[in-house]
């Protein structure tokens, strides 16, 4: 009996050692995060669905507009929503009122030539308005299978168009290839970026004008000295035969605030979700425990398996960016350093699940995810109380406002205890107010070791200056006692030899 007691009490103390991996439809709240030891933690809710929107709920002029068709793509300017019904061949262009009610205000099919000649859209997937004060209102279009990129007026009528590359310009692409764009984007200087399916050379740049640059972004293709000296001794068929390195292809792209470009993309090997400079260069920042990759561990359930795949980002305000997960219909809310804040959602067919993820895009804290499963839905998200704390205290602590960012850190913690970047916010504000004895408690709590060599390196040159008077004591003791001694010792042996 005591060994079988021994035995079930060393089964239990394996069991738990073992780290907890979550379900393919992750842990059972809606919202949750991860802390150091990479374990799914519950939290509050930091967004809340204020309102999920049907294509059939929706009216225009009198009559339902009927449901969405695959929409692909949505972009807030203002007020304004613009969702790309790509299904049903047509721009939705939707007003967000005071009263927090939705109304479709126009719906268009086609553009306009200067010559008044009309050209429909054929499954447009993507559309950026320019809120920039070189190019406001005006618009872009992805018109997928027209195989082109329409540049538009604020009325709709036709300033440029950007066709296959190679008919207008140098490009590496074939002449006999399709051009299909998908997603685009423009910066304040006119430049346009376009996400082209089969292109895996990063992204296509054209100039103002509308003539092709050549390509920007293209992640660096990394081969391992195996790879290589394989390559090396294999014969040419071999070669021929031995798959090719080549970059990833991007799903989507984002332009911020301060004009950078955000990219996603599904394939392996790569980061999912970076952010590119003028240069093309990805300068994401990644300080956080676990990189912004989604859910850090998975299961296999429902048909789902494998990493997130994440296949839009938004940026908001206090430059929060938060990515939307194809694979399990969920959104990843990470700061600036790449910590993640929180997580929710899931794949389902219920108000904040969705079944299959398109776009999300922001106006203001406001979230709006637009998912093409089934008949189509619009979802918006609002901050809860507890998210508003949480972005208060980021926003407070990049501004500067350390001891204000301290007080609403605390007050997150009175709503959840368990989340650690409040620890960890607490600790920041603390090193910049220069108490850094109490910051190293924190930071050590949190396991944040590099912070806390950085907050000891300030403690410990402090405590030098406060208490240098005494090393200069206990020198100048060794350095004049000894001397001394030695003397005193010196004369009284004289004296008692003489």
């Amino acid at each position: 009996m005591k060994k079988f007691v021994c035995f079930v009490l060393i089964a239990m103390i394996l069991i738990g050692s073992f780290p907890i991996v979550a379900s393919a439809t992750g842990p059972s709240n809606y919202t949750y995060g991860y802390n150091e030891w990479s374990v799914p933690i519950a939290s509050p809710d930091a967004y809340r669905v204020s309102d999920y929107i049907l294509g059939q709920h929706l009216q225009y002029e009198g009559q339902s507009i009927g449901a969405f068709r695959t929409p692909q793509d949505l972009h807030v300017v203002g007020n304004l929503l613009y969702i790309v019904d790509s299904g049903n061949n047509r721009i939705l262009i939707m007003q967000f009122n005071e009263d927090t009610t939705f109304e479709v205000i126009d719906i268009k099919t086609f553009a306009t030539y200067e010559n008044g000649e009309q050209t429909e859209f054929r499954n447009p997937y993507g559309i950026y308005v320019s809120e920039w004060e070189a190019s406001e209102g005006q618009i872009w279009i992805a018109d997928r299978n027209n195989q082109r990129v329409l540049h538009l007026d604020e009325d709709w009528n036709v300033l440029n168009v950007m066709l296959h590359p190679g008919i207008h310009g140098t490009s590496l692409l074939s002449e006999t290839s399709d051009f299909l764009p998908e997603k685009i984007a423009v910066d304040f200087s006119g430049r346009l970026f376009v996400q082209t399916d089969g292109v895996n050379r990063g992204l296509m740049e054209f100039d103002r004008y509308g003539n092709f640059a050549g390509y920007m972004g293209a992640p660096p293709v990394e081969v391992s000295i195996i790879d290589q000296f394989w390559r090396f001794i294999a014969t040419p068929e071999q070669r021929a035969r031995m798959p090719l390195n080549v970059p990833v292809e991007y799903n989507n792209l984002y332009i911020d605030h301060e004009g950078f470009i955000f990219v996603t993309t599904s394939s392996d090997g790569v980061s999912p979700v970076s952010r590119l400079n003028a240069m093309g260069e990805d300068i994401l920042i990644r300080n956080g425990w676990f990189e912004p990759i989604g859910d850090i561990w998975w299961g296999t359930g429902a048909n789902i398996s494998g990493p997130s795949v994440f296949i839009d980002v938004t940026a908001l305000p206090n430059n929060i960016y938060i990515v939307f997960d194809r694979n399990r219909g969920r959104l990843f809310a990470y700061d600036t350093q790449g910590e993640l804040l929180y997580a929710w959602g899931g794949p389902g067919n219920r108000e904040g699940y969705f079944t299959f993820a398109t776009a999300i895009d922001s106006m203001g804290y406001t979230l709006f995810a637009l998912d093409a499963g089934n008949s189509g839905s619009l979802t918006r998200f609002d901050l809860t109380e507890y998210g508003l704390l949480i972005n208060q205290a980021l926003d407070m602590y990049q501004r500067g406002l350390y001891e204000e960012s301290y007080e609403v850190w605390n007050d997150v913690l009175r709503i959840n205890g368990n989340f650690g970047l409040a620890y960890l916010g607490i600790a920041r504000a603390r090193l910049r107010q220069g108490q850094y004895r109490e910051a190293m408690e924190y930071f050590k709590d949190q396991n944040d070791y590099r912070n806390y060599g950085r907050a000891f390196g300030f403690y410990r040159r402090i405590w030098m200056e406060q208490n240098f008077w005494m090393f200069a004591l206990a020198l100048g003791v060794l350095m004049i006692v000894p001397p001394v001694v030695r003397k005193v010792i010196k004369v009284r042996r004289e004296i008692r030899e003489s």
